[in-house]
């Protein structure tokens, strides 16, 4: 089932999610419909939080990057915990899904090592670099009640503010559905 996202503004966004208990019924469910509105949105990853669930769970699939690191990167992240970043900071213009539109650098470092667990409850610890490390990064900060935008200058942020503030309430187009916390 396709989910519309939650835009920026919405309380879910901000708020740090809680851990996804094991004997939850409807993950698997979830992290499906999480693959399907990904999908349908043209992203390359989404957390539960983006469809307002506010539980530690975030799916990736970089195949649409094409690139061919990326390739066979399609995974679903239960828990993570991110145990280190590392390596120098480089700058990429993100995007999100939340916040259509909008697309900025933002410096992450090239390393990092998550322990989380799969659909199975079985438990990996598993360092990535370049783009699948800058998509965990981005995805885990979702659960963390992080945006891209909170890691830009104060500048860009009040230059984007009538911008963000538009979005918040619905005066956005993007080519999937959304949901608008002003609405």
């Amino acid at each position: 089932m396709i989910h519309p996202i939650v835009a920026y503004g919405d309380p879910v966004l901000r708020k740090v999610a809680q851990p996804v208990e094991q004997d939850a019924p409807d993950i698997r469910q979830l992290s499906e419909d999480m693959f399907e509105t990904m999908y349908d949105a043209a992203g390359v990853g989404l957390a539960a939080p983006q469809i307002g669930r506010s539980v530690r769970l975030f799916v990736v699939d970089g195949a649409p990057m094409d690139d061919e690191n990326l390739k066979d990167f399609k995974k679903v992240f239960i828990n993570p915990e991110l145990l280190g970043e590392e390596g120098k900071e480089w700058g990429y213009e993100e995007g999100c899904l939340s916040i259509p539109t909008i697309r900025a650098d933002v410096y992450r470092p090239e390393k990092v090592t998550i322990r989380y667990v799969d659909l199975d409850w079985k438990e990996h610890i598993e360092t990535y670099d370049g783009m699948a490390a800058r998509i965990i990064q981005h995805e885990y900060d979702h659960l963390e009640g992080i945006l891209f935008t909170d890691y830009l200058s104060p500048v860009k942020k009040r230059l984007l503010k009538s911008k963000l503030t538009d979005i918040s309430k619905g005066k956005v187009s993007a080519e999937y559905r959304m949901k608008f916390p002003q609405r």
